[in-house]
């Protein structure tokens, strides 16, 4: 029977690996633990969030249903710091349901849906100052995308926010080249196109 039980150790996680938790993002795997819960032995991985100074123990048979993945690899990586080099799609909607949209996306630990948020929600310095809670946001999604790219590439947290503000430079209307196409490119702008009109 012993032998059966530790068939669930055979998870796809292993300990000193680093992974990312949905609603906290990148952690390491430090070590497993056996609890007694209501008269049942229950396997946990203790992952440690360093720089939230948190640990949280996860039901190994759990893991994957409760989201937690491996890290990203490099083609992800890629995709995400191109899709910030888009243009921002926010929609037309109340800022308290973009905010519980912007939320979800941040906690669902999809690198890609994070790099949206940082997207949308990124202020040049020529543009309009960002409200606090629009800022927060921001800064959590630039948060959890900066530490996986870190985690990724293998470098710091200062070069992956450097990485992603370069990609941010480049997108369009704010200091990249926005090219005319780009404009045209994207039609759901409610009607409130502007032409040049030879007068």
């Amino acid at each position: 029977m012993a032998a059966i039980k530790k068939t669930t150790l055979r998870s796809d996680f292993k300990t000193s690996e680093r992974i990312v938790y949905p609603a906290h993002g990148v952690g390491e795997i430090v070590g497993l633990e056996e609890q007694e819960v209501a008269g049942m032995k229950l396997e946990l991985f203790v992952i440690s969030f360093e720089k939230d100074k948190m640990k949280l123990r996860v039901p190994v048979a759990k893991a994957t249903a409760v989201g937690m993945r491996k890290l990203s690899d490099a083609a992800t990586v890629k995709k995400a710091l191109e899709t910030i080099r888009g243009r921002a799609r926010v929609k037309r909607t109340m800022w308290s349901r973009r905010a519980q949209e912007y939320e979800a996306k941040i906690n669902s630990g999809d690198l890609i849906a994070i790099s949206e948020v940082v997207r949308d929600l990124f202020r040049s310095d020529s543009q309009p100052e960002q409200s606090y809670s629009e800022r927060q946001l921001y800064e959590a999604a630039l948060d959890r995308m900066s530490r996986e790219i870190a985690a990724v590439s293998e470098i710091s947290e200062t070069e992956a926010v450097r990485q992603i503000e370069q990609n941010l430079a480049k997108s369009p209307r704010r200091g990249g080249k926005a090219e005319d196409a780009s404009a045209e490119a994207e039609p759901e702008d409610d009607g409130d196109e502007s032409h040049d009109e030879a007068a």
